[in-house]
Order: C-alpha cells, then sequence, then structure tokens
C-alpha cells in the first residue's frame, strides 16, 4: 500500500495507458455548509449522468441534517467527509490521503467543498502540482 503521501499511481489506467483519466474539478466555497450542498447538489443535477464514473464530493465540516448530496444513495455519488480545518494547511495530510484513495478510481466529477475559502489559491495550486495536477482537471470555483 502506497503511503499517505504518495501519488495514487495510474488512477484508473491500464498496462500500457499513455495518460491517466482525469476528473474534473470544482472547488466551493461559500458561508455555510447546507448553502455550499446546495449548490453542489444543483450542479451535479444539471450535469449529464455518467453512470460508469460516477461524480464524487469532498465535503469539509460536519453533516447537515438534511443534505441533498446523501438522500440518494442510488445515484452513485460518493460522498466523503474529512474533518474542518484548512485544507492547505492543517488538513493538508487528511485532504491527500482523501484524494489518493478516492483517485484509485476516478470519478467523472469531482468537487471539493471548503469550508474556509481564506486559502483557496494555495490549495488550487497544490491541486495542480504533481501527481494531482496529471489526474484532475481544475475547472473554475463555484462560489455558493
Amino acid at each position: 500500500m502506497a503511503a499517505a503521501g504518495a501519488a495514487p499511481g495510474a488512477a484508473g489506467t491500464g498496462a500500457g495507458a499513455s495518460s491517466p483519466i482525469r476528473s474534473r474539478t470544482t472547488l466551493v466555497t461559500g458561508a455555510r455548509a447546507a448553502v455550499r450542498e446546495a449548490a453542489i447538489a444543483s450542479a451535479l443535477a444539471a450535469a449529464a449522468p455518467t453512470p460508469v464514473r460516477p461524480a464524487a464530493v469532498i465535503l469539509e465540516g460536519l453533516a447537515d441534517a438534511n443534505s441533498p448530496l446523501e438522500s440518494a444513495p442510488e445515484t452513485g455519488l460518493q460522498v466523503l467527509r474529512i474533518a474542518p480545518g484548512c485544507l492547505c494547511c492543517a488538513g493538508n495530510l487528511v485532504l491527500r490521503v482523501t484524494l489518493n484513495r478516492l483517485l484509485r478510481r476516478p470519478p467523472a466529477q469531482l468537487f471539493i467543498s471548503l469550508a474556509n475559502a481564506e486559502h483557496v489559491d494555495q490549495l488550487r495550486s497544490m491541486l495542480l502540482e504533481a501527481p494531482y495536477g496529471d489526474l484532475l482537471d481544475l475547472a473554475a470555483d463555484l462560489q455558493a
């Protein structure tokens, strides 16, 4: 098994494949978790479904009692929650471990919901560097 900070490898590529499968990734910011989760649910509803490679969401913080993201498990949506804390500073290791595990079977679409947008530029820079730069296709941020 790879170390926590190690690259997730070819993330879904077969032997001899030239490039890894990339996941379209959106960083979601906003004042409240419920608002961020509603924005993600709306974006997912507007996107074309991909049953072979469903979407995934990494949510920073505790669950809201009425989260629209966890009410339809039949969609294949993978929802992962990580403890609150700046994802480029204190929560960096937790985010890397979560991403490494998730990218073993890369989702078509990935949303990362941030409780605090103070360091969103640093987080974006981290996601553009190796190994994630080859695995993620960063989209414009979503402000909820």
